[in-house]
């Protein structure tokens, strides 16, 4: 049973104020004495910006900004079970490939491809895979350590790759190629602005979803595993069946974007369930600010502007330039690009109602 909101949140607000420190906490102080929500400014930003860009922009940049707000949905599912309840996923292309790959089966070996049938089939192939890797890497007799974890799941992510790669019946090394587009009734979404404004309309849903679940009460709940595991515990919550939970979540997100991604690529291939993905969408939350969702989303749309602009002027030592630029963020913006214009209280955010010892404050004070 969920204890009350008051006694954890004051755990989980000591905690992270603990924890917060330097260029962090100029940013909370400005928005304490300003009492001004940043969050929905930047989330509204964000969606102007996303709903403009196909007009603006050339047919073949619509392409590439619909695979990175599939890209971006990706990183949603990875801050959903990093930023929130502290499990390092090393593996989340599993979850991304494995549907992926099974949207592409579908399509190729039944012809099923109607978004009503395809894209909760994807979903539902992330949240099978992620319940199951979770209930061996989390459910055990005894708490299982971030690097057991983080290390399960890397080594998931890269048998299921040996896997993809060694299997005829997937393709093998070529993967699936020349997928169907997905339909509804006799409409087929190919590359452009209609594919686009799906991605964002799903992508938007699932913030929202994903927004109401980190700030309701099982929100806060993992708000406190992420900053003190064992006070949560001692408070009678069952760490490892929340992190269960969140973590089979996380692989339904990913499962929905590893589906879109397919049908907007045209092709599966084994490094959708690799190492690479896996560590690809580690970075994007990296730079653009854990534990934020926001975040996430900037994080995954940089790195990709960033890569695909660097990739085109500098050829041959792009990844180089790259790999710098990742290195100064994480060295001087541990919390991401997202900690210059968010403090630390509004990302771990506000739960139900003030404390009623602090509204008693607030009167008394002359």
């Amino acid at each position: 049973m969920l204890k009350p909101m008051s006694v954890v949140r004051q755990a989980v607000v000591a905690d992270a104020g603990d924890e917060a420190g330097g260029a962090m906490a100029e940013g909370a102080g400005a928005e304490r004495s300003s009492g001004r929500k940043i969050l929905p400014i930047v989330d509204g930003v964000v969606l102007l910006a996303a709903l403009l860009a196909p007009l603006v922009l050339q047919d073949y940049l619509t392409v590439f900004a619909t695979r990175v707000l599939i890209l971006a949905l990706f990183a949603l599912s990875f801050d959903l079970v990093w930023g929130y309840a502290g499990i390092m996923s090393f593996g989340q292309a599993l979850f991304f490939g494995s549907a992926g790959y099974g949207v592409a089966l579908l399509a190729r070996d039944l012809d099923i491809t109607n978004i009503f049938l395809v894209l909760p089939a994807g979903t539902l192939i992330g949240l099978t895979f992620a319940l199951l890797l979770g209930g061996f890497l989390l459910l055990g007799r005894h708490p299982s350590s971030v690097i057991f974890v983080s290390l399960g799941t890397l080594t998931g992510s890269y048998a299921a790759d040996r896997l993809a790669r060694g299997w005829y019946y997937l393709g093998g090394q070529n993967g699936i190629p020349s997928i169907a587009p997905m339909s509804l009734g006799s409409y087929d979404f190919t590359e452009g602005p209609a594919f686009y404004y799906l991605v964002l309309g799903i992508l938007v849903v699932v913030y929202l979803l994903c927004r109401f679940l980190v700030r309701s009460q099982f929100g806060l709940a993992l708000a406190g595993l992420r900053e003190n595991e064992q006070r949560i515990a001692f408070f009678g919550y069952k760490a490892q069946h929340l992190k269960a939970i969140i973590f089979t979540i996380g692989g339904a997100v990913a499962g929905l974007a590893g589906s879109l991604y397919a049908f907007h690529e045209g092709f599966v291939w084994p490094n959708m369930v690799g190492v690479v993905v896996s560590t690809q969408v580690v970075l994007y939350v990296l730079f653009g600010g854990s534990g934020t969702l926001i975040g996430a989303v900037i994080g995954a749309v940089i790195v990709e502007g960033v890569s695909f602009w660097l990739s085109d002027n500098y050829r041959d030592i792009w990844p180089i330039i790259l790999g710098l630029l990742l290195l100064l963020v994480i060295l001087f913006r541990p919390l991401g690009l997202i900690s210059f214009v968010l403090g630390e209280r509004e990302r771990v955010g506000s739960f139900g109602a003030k404390p009623k010892e602090n509204v008693k404050e607030k009167r008394n004070a002359p």
